[in-house]
């Protein structure tokens, strides 16, 4: 599996970065994109010393700077074997009538226009080629929904449709499209969530153990390393301690 070619969003941190170290251990060319410039080099300077990387730097909410980064790759780095969709993200956490709008734009900027802006931007040369594999990173928000995650579920729930309808449209054209959707990660993704908030991101996780980006990590590399003729669609990773969205057993 070694010397293909992955494509990464959000790869500056939490599940995108801890996936461009195991994949790099793995001997896989990396392209890592990300909005930090510093930091894609920093993770460049590391990780090329085991295999080669190049760095894009968009946003994938702008869709005329995802399809500049990707247009402009050059002809060593332009096959796409595979296309990790990761980038995106939840902000605030408020019952609908109190939520900020502007944290929606975010949400559905991010986590699904910015995702079908990288997929229709790679697709059409794996389709050319009638060999790639698309792997989106979904949620169990996508699966369910629970209180005060009204738009977030909806962005993932929105995820896990379109990840059932391209591996439908791409079948055909020996595309393979996976979906991984993590319960509990602690990434700082929670931090995120309530806005640097640190004593209720610290709720999130307390008295129990959550997942951490490499269990992640490992299980994308699981589902890209099976032979050509299994495809691991969809799956939900969560922590032994968690049920469902709603159901964690802490120990206070």
């Amino acid at each position: 599996m070694g010397n293909k070619t992955v494509f990464i969003t959000g790869a500056t941190s939490g599940i995108g970065e801890a996936t461009a170290r195991v994949l790099a251990e793995k001997s896989f060319r990396l392209i890592l994109c990300g909005r930090n410039q510093s930091k894609l080099n920093a993770i460049k300077s590391e990780l090329g010393a085991l295999t080669e990387v190049t760095t894009l730097v968009f946003d994938v909410r702008k869709r005329s700077e995802v399809e500049s980064a990707i247009s402009g790759l050059s002809s060593e780095w332009s096959v796409i074997d595979v296309l990790i969709n990761n980038a995106g993200n939840a902000h605030g956490m408020d019952e609908i009538h109190k939520g900020d709008i502007q944290d929606w734009e975010d949400m559905i900027d991010g986590n699904v226009k910015g995702l079908l802006y990288v997929t229709r931007s790679i697709v059409p040369s794996m389709v050319e080629r009638q060999s790639g594999h698309v792997v989106n990173i979904g949620s169990t928000a996508g699966k369910e929904a629970y209180p005060k995650g009204n738009v977030y579920c909806a962005s993932k729930h929105a995820v896990d449709a379109i990840n059932n309808g391209m591996r439908m449209d791409l079948v055909q054209y020996g595309v393979k499209v996976s979906q991984i959707n993590p319960g509990l990660v602690n990434t700082g993704f929670a931090g995120v969530r309530f806005k640097g908030d640190e004593e209720k991101a610290s709720k999130v996780y307390e008295g129990m153990n959550p997942l951490v980006a490499n269990d992640i990590a490992e299980l994308i590399w699981f589902v890209i390393s099976r032979p050509a003729h299994v495809n691991v669609s969809d799956t939900i990773i969560m922590p032994s301690a968690q049920a469902s969205s709603t159901q964690v057993i802490r120990k206070v």
